[in-house]
């Protein structure tokens, strides 16, 4: 019997979101200081649930890194493997909030912590004793930490550790946004399972730089031109068991080789902030996963944790306990 259920690798940052909801970027006159980064996201909406978590990620000898690290403490999250990594700073990123449709989101990540992972400090963590391993595309977009997460997808492997992909596109984190395809596609092969929303898969297959438009720095938002039949159909012959593409308010679906997609409902509700709903729905999917759940069921969870956290401020510090998911969902006739 593992001891751990989940680890997450990548990013973490101190998130500075508009206190002023509604109001032009330019007009933002306070911020409020969370934190937030996809695998603390998931890590933290995972450990609120009741799985037990840790976390592979990077901070800088610095008072944001201390900000950081005491949230997870507080959270119960293992913090054993955060590496305080001399001559980095810790990562941050500032974000608008103007529902329902623009929330614009700027990074500081010149020479951030977490992009200097390497291969000792993946070679620290007892990939024996955890059931699962939730990757982000974001952190194999420099390195060392690239070089890291492939030896860690290695290791987990080795352990018969369930390996999970958020496709996590962020393009302006990439040289050149053709570049997270190249990359991310030789990785696809040793995940499990992948989760991504249509222009997440679509950007994994971008193969000119015309087809990506990002307007009013929404990074999380891209919008891609491209074929996703095609896209779905790739992903599955690289060898992975399952992809989940997210659909917002639609909900998501499953697509396994040889089977007919599954459409798994959403949960209607009135949108405050976007930013987040997609590790919050990867919580709630892993939470499923490694109590045994079916899939439909395992991502009816991760839709209605999405659905939660779109109704919230901000993301990890706002992820709902497993009463309130059990709460939400019971007033909607259930899972």
């Amino acid at each position: 019997m593992k001891p751990l259920d989940l680890l997450t690798l990548g990013r973490s940052s101190i998130d500075l979101y508009s206190a002023n909801v509604g109001s032009p970027f330019e007009k933002i006159e306070a911020f409020n200081a969370f934190v937030g980064g996809c695998p603390l996201n998931i890590a933290t909406g995972s450990q609120r649930l009741g799985l037990k978590t840790a976390i592979l990620t990077g901070i800088g000898d610095d008072q944001v890194g201390n900000f950081i690290k005491h949230f997870l403490d507080k959270e119960g999250i293992s913090t054993e493997w955060v590496p305080v990594i001399e001559g980095t700073r810790s990562s941050a990123v500032v974000l608008g909030i103007e529902p329902p449709d623009r929330f614009p989101l700027v990074y500081y990540r010149e020479n951030c912590a977490d992009i200097n992972l390497n291969i000792d400090h993946v070679a620290a963590i007892p990939f024996e004793n955890f059931k699962a391993a939730a990757f982000s595309g974001t952190a194999f977009s420099k390195d060392p930490s690239r070089t890291a997460m492939f030896y860690a997808l290695e290791l987990a492997k080795q352990n018969d550790v369930i390996r999970l992909l958020d496709i996590d596109f962020r393009a302006d984190q990439w040289f050149d946004p053709r570049a997270f395809g190249v990359t991310i596609r030789a990785a696809l092969g040793s995940f499990n399972i992948v989760v991504g929303t249509e222009e997440e898969i679509l950007a994994t297959f971008l193969t000119d730089k015309e087809q990506l438009l990002i307007k009013h720095q929404q990074i999380s938002a891209p919008e891609i031109r491209g074929n996703i039949e095609n896209g779905i159909s790739e992903i599955l012959a690289s060898g992975v068991e399952t992809l989940v593409v997210k659909r917002g308010k639609d909900g998501a679906s499953i697509f396994q080789p040889g089977k007919e997609e599954v459409k798994v409902p959403g949960f209607p509700v009135e949108v405050l902030n976007v930013l987040g709903a997609g590790d919050a729905f990867c919580a709630g999917f892993s939470y499923g996963l490694l109590n045994d759940w079916d899939l439909y069921k395992s991502v009816r969870m991760g839709n209605a944790c999405g659905a939660i956290i779109v109704t919230r401020e901000g993301c990890a510090n706002f992820m709902p306990t497993l009463e309130e998911v059990t709460a939400f969902t019971e007033s909607y006739g259930g899972l």
